[in-house]
């Protein structure tokens, strides 16, 4: 009679990837949020020793095809940026679902997910305030296992202001502002996202600068939603804070603010729970910036 064996190999978990860097991946086909991301990861002093890896191509079905292609790369991040916005998801969905495959096991671990997102479609138009993001961030957590969620109101476009798309459509990112906040950074002409971002990132300014705008940011909104949000002062202040404002299990914050601490705080978490020896973790320049 054969003796029956069990082979179990308890050293190697195939589903969890420990031979991590300090790689940075952003998960988008939206040029103009990419390099925003970009640019304020690596004009933080902070985070100067991160690799940052993002699309190259400005042509949408060219930027998913890269992402598709360094799905598996990913295994060696330790932050991964998904841009989870509802009309860019039909064309990202194939990467996020293989991306998150690889994570998965290391998650909230040795790797970390921020999400940026336009929230509910009907944000603004169900008088039930910011409880309406519980059952959204709840089907996040479920598809994305997000360390933090981020919203961003310039992705935010109102129902039948921005037109929905099969995944076989040709494709085009938005780069007008939602019409909700034309007012509040109108200049006399035409103002497009991407300034708005470039404004208050303010890449290459004195700190003193940086934190006058990023400032500036913070009132303007806060002023827009206690103006959409009447009588919801705890919660607004708890939402432009780097707590952010705990909705159920989950919890919101408001991109751009302190997106920067987070990404050096994950970061850091994610190297004191790695168990790689520090003769693996040699690390390689920065690439330079590029536009």
């Amino acid at each position: 009679m054969v003796e029956r064996q069990t082979l179990i190999d308890e050293k190697h978990d195939i589903l969890s990837h420990k031979a991590r860097r300090n790689d940075i991946y952003i998960i988008s086909v939206d040029p103009v949020l990419t390099n925003d991301v970009y640019r304020r990861i690596r004009g933080d002093s902070r985070l100067k020793g991160y690799r940052i890896k993002r699309p190259r191509a400005q042509e949408i079905d060219a930027a998913v095809e890269e992402l598709r292609e360094m799905a598996q790369a990913t295994t060696r991040a330790r932050l991964l940026v998904y841009d989870v916005r509802r009309a860019t998801l039909p064309k990202l969905r194939r990467a996020l679902r293989d991306i998150t495959g690889f994570n998965r096991k290391d998650f909230n671990k040795l790797c970390y997910t921020i999400l940026i997102g336009d929230g509910p479609p009907m944000l603004f138009q169900n008088g039930r305030g910011l409880d309406v993001f519980t059952i959204y961030l709840g089907a996040h957590r479920v598809d994305y296992h997000p360390a933090v969620f981020f919203f961003d109101p310039l992705l935010h476009y109102q129902p039948g202001e921005l037109e929905m798309q099969a995944i076989d459509d040709e494709f085009i990112v938005r780069g007008s502002v939602p019409q909700r906040l034309v007012p509040y950074f109108q200049n006399g002409e035409e103002t497009t996202v991407a300034a708005i971002r470039r404004f208050f990132r303010a890449t290459g300014k004195d700190e003193e600068t940086r934190k006058k705008r990023s400032k500036v940011l913070r009132n303007l909104y806060k002023k827009r939603f206690t103006e959409q949000f009447p009588n919801r002062e705890k919660q607004l202040k708890a939402w432009t804070s780097f707590e952010g404002l705990q909705l159920a299990t989950e919890k919101l914050h408001l991109y751009p603010l302190f997106f920067e601490d987070w990404v050096d705080l994950l970061m850091q978490k994610a190297q004191q729970n790695a168990v790689v020896p520090k003769s693996e973790e040699a690390e390689e320049p920065p690439a330079p910036d590029q536009d």
